[in-house]
């Protein structure tokens, strides 16, 4: 067995220690999350992932399990530790930047389905579990494709590039979760209850009966055309479908743009993570607010190109800039972004004084 298989489960076992702590002991019963609860899981995810660049720092230095030891598909260099942990966090910002634009599509897909806060966040659970399963099988894949065919970094950076194009050129229509594909198909199979019953995904016919014994309004209206055992969906499981299709197409943007900093699985997945395993608290602090960030989506988008062009043209930018080109891009990064936030507020500020 190699070594670094070792490195993978420990990562692996951690996240699941973590998310078994997260639903099973702090968020076991439903409950609405505030903002100050919010904020503080939102700091506990953001310091494990600061702190785990750490670890990345000497495990890579010491070439731990065989980390470091191949050279990087990117830049055909050996991850150092300084390199490692540079990579690691530009990986980190640029995916935890573009997970924020995801929040306020998650928002109109519970306003759509009409989930009450206090529920929101077991959907959310579920929902980020199930992203972690699903990039962590594209980053596999991206990592040997790249391994295999470098030019395929070429396309990725044009993607990047036209994507943040549409962005600013394009004014998107706000998501409609009724006309999801896979929502239609699962309606056309599964009935689904016209109510929710708690924390429920999934109930049977007959279940749903005796809940609905004594309600004012009488039987769930979706009882009329199903037999007693029928299994039935609830719109919580409509709600999880919903956002697990969304992260997969916000997966398709983001996972492209860390492939630019580097190809080494670990750094990918793990930079990956602890973007998104913040985007639950995260989405309780900012989604009364995120709309207010008007011009958060074009630094996002100038994020995207930069990330492009230093994709197509990595070489001569690392013989212009040297070694410690990741460390400058990563300052580049966080300015634009940063610069996105402060504009939106003066000009929130300045709307709000007329």
């Amino acid at each position: 067995m190699p070594p670094m298989i070792w490195i993978w489960i420990a990562f692996i076992a951690f996240v699941l220690l973590m998310l078994a702590l997260d639903l099973g002991v702090f968020h076991r019963h439903a409950h609405e999350v505030n903002l100050r609860e919010a904020m503080l899981w939102s700091a506990v995810w953001i310091t494990l992932g600061l702190l785990f660049s750490v670890f990345v720092y000497f495990a890579y230095d010491a070439k731990l399990f065989g980390l470091g030891t191949e050279p990087d598909a990117v830049d055909g260099l050996l991850n150092s530790g300084a390199s490692a942990t540079q990579k690691y966090l530009l990986g980190y910002v640029i995916e935890k930047s573009l997970s924020v634009d995801n929040i306020f599509v998650i928002a109109i897909i519970f306003d759509y389905f009409h989930i009450p806060r206090k529920h929101q966040h077991r959907v959310l659970f579920w929902g980020i579990l199930g992203a972690l399963v699903l990039r962590g099988l594209m980053i596999a894949l991206g990592a040997r494709l790249v391994a295999e065919f470098h030019w395929i970094l070429y396309l990725f950076a044009i993607f990047l590039i036209l994507t943040a194009l549409k962005m600013l050129l394009l004014t998107s229509e706000s998501p409609k979760p009724g006309r999801n594909l896979l929502v239609r198909l699962i309606r056309r199979v599964l009935p689904v209850t016209e109510r929710l019953y708690g924390q429920r995904f999934v109930l049977r016919a007959s279940t749903i009966a005796a809940l609905s014994k004594g309600r004012r309004d009488g039987p769930d209206p979706a009882l009329e055309h199903v037999q007693p055992g029928k299994l039935l969906l609830t719109p919580l499981a409509l709600a999880l479908i919903v956002v697990e299709t969304t992260d997969v197409i916000f997966a398709i943007d983001s996972i492209p743009a860390i492939f630019a900093i580097t190809a080494d699985p670990f750094l990918v997945f793990t930079s990956n993570v602890f973007a998104i395993l913040g985007l639950r608290s995260l989405y309780f602090a900012l989604s009364a607010v995120i709309a207010r960030f008007h011009y958060l989506k074009t630094a996002l988008a100038l994020v995207l190109i930069v990330v492009g062009i230093k994709m197509l043209l990595a070489d001569w930018l690392h013989a212009l800039v040297g070694s410690h080109f990741n460390l400058y891009l990563l300052v580049v990064v966080l300015a634009i972004l940063a610069s996105g936030v402060l504009v939106s507020l003066i000009v929130e500020n300045r709307t709000r004084q007329k």
